[in-house]
């Protein structure tokens, strides 16, 4: 992509209305715009960081075995009231009329549906199990929207369902969210840490928050410092196969968010050297809550002995929005943000700095073409802007790589290459640099 036809607006003062790092600098790298208060519009720059998360937590929930699908986000009211969640949701939950005057909402999630969905069309536990999720915009009418998109009130957020016809099955559901979720926050460059988490008004037993150290987190979190050098399993892992030696090596050190924290516990568990006290962003939740959907809104299969059982449920969000927010804040410095490769817009900024020199212009097009063409990903700055502002914007923006082309490495035979999180400049002929964007 060419940066003089991208639209990218940029902004070279902090805005005054930004009270964090992520929101400061979306605004001023052009990711997004307020539509009005907590509702952001995303920029072309900001939407492919969105989409590359979405793609990632979609390839991971396929991986472990899930089904997309796609809900919509006006739900009728019945259902909500039906399961007692109607009420309980308070004013976050925007409740609306049609023409006809029939009670809707705009869905905060997707319980209530998703199990009359399966309650219609599954009968035998010979379809069990079953685990679907589906990518959909929320809306919360939050009371204080605020820090950007890390808490808007409308936001994407990626919630899958399972269905178990036993407790036992449905914690090994559980149990396979639970590790997809830790290969999911890898792969996007984070590390987020599972700690035991209250339910609320999702309900249940059972939950887990993940949680990246930042901060600016909302949340104070306590935990082993092994958590945080701990690495998901890779990816030939066999979701089909035993994971609880898995989840005990995560849940057997402490971790706790301040509403679960005991000091008494954490320092009798937790040797002084190891423990780890730091602000935290929760970027995922998952919950098990057995039959409580499926009873009230009668969500039964037969068994294997002809009974009708009420199936055993579980739900599992990850905030896509949220986490553009949440990479940011754990991935930036003093001149903008550090993307992760995996999520980058762009994988390298070609920085042209003499636009309209015949032979740059000829060497940077070669660049250009030469990497599109083998799949990379290239902004292009072949604006006729001064070096400073050029090297300013490739920085605030974030991409991984940078290739600064001028007159003098030209004749040279040489570029530079800089590699954006490590600051290391390396001077390299045209194949060498080739080969280490495609290698």
């Amino acid at each position: 992509m060419r940066l003089s036809r991208y639209f990218l607006p940029t902004l070279r003062e902090d805005p005054k209305e930004a009270e964090i790092v992520s929101h400061r600098l979306m605004l001023r790298a052009g990711m997004v715009r307020q539509a009005s208060a907590g509702i952001y519009s995303w920029l072309p720059l900001g939407f492919r960081v969105l989409k590359n998360i979405e793609r990632i937590v979609s390839e991971e929930q396929t991986r472990a075995g899930s089904h997309e699908l796609l809900m919509p986000t006006i739900q009728s009211a019945d259902l909500w009231k039906q399961s007692g969640r109607y009420d309980d949701y308070g004013k976050e939950m925007l409740r609306i009329r049609d023409r006809h005057d029939r009670e809707m909402l705009y869905g905060p999630t997707n319980e209530e549906l998703i199990t009359d969905i399966f309650k219609n069309a599954v009968r035998s536990y010979k379809d069990l199990p079953q685990l679907m999720f589906h990518t959909q915009w929320k809306f919360r009418d939050e009371i204080r929207p605020r820090f950007g998109i890390m808490r808007g009130r409308e936001f994407l957020m990626k919630d899958g369902y399972s269905f178990d016809l036993t407790p036992e099955a449905g914690r090994r559901s559980y149990n396979k969210m639970f590790v997809s979720y830790l290969r999911t926050f890898e792969r996007l460059g984070l590390k987020a840490i599972p700690m035991a988490a209250d339910t609320g008004p999702i309900g249940g037993d059972m939950s887990h928050e993940f949680i990246i150290l930042a901060d600016t987190g909302e949340s104070e979190v306590f935990c082993h410092k092994d958590l945080v050098e701990m690495q998901a399993p890779g990816s030939d892992l066999d979701y089909e196969s035993d994971l609880e030696p898995i989840i005990s090596a995560w849940t057997s050190k402490y971790a706790a968010t301040d509403e679960k924290h005991d000091d008494t516990e954490f320092e009798s568990q937790v040797p002084e050297d190891k423990r780890i006290t730091a602000r935290g962003i929760e970027v995922g939740h998952i919950f098990f809550f057995g039959s409580k959907y499926s009873e009230p809104l009668g969500c039964l299969v037969q068994d294997s002995e002809g009974k009708q059982v009420a199936v055993e449920s579980g739900s599992y969000g990850i905030g896509v929005s949220r986490l553009v927010g949440g990479i940011i804040e754990a991935s930036h410095d003093e001149n903008g943000i550090i993307w992760p490769e995996s999520v980058s817009p762009f994988k390298v900024g070609l920085i042209n700095l003499k636009a309209g020199d015949e032979k740059t212009d000829a060497v940077c097009t070669d660049l250009y073409e030469t990497m599109s063409d083998s799949g990379i990903e290239v902004l292009y700055d072949d604006t006729d802007e001064r070096a400073g502002a050029k090297f300013s914007k490739m920085d605030l923006i974030g991409l991984p790589w940078q290739i600064i082309v001028g007159p003098k490495g030209v004749a040279a035979g040489e570029f530079e290459l800089k590699n954006r999180r490590s600051g290391e400049r390396v001077s390299l002929g045209r194949d060498a640099v080739l080969a280490r964007m495609t290698g």
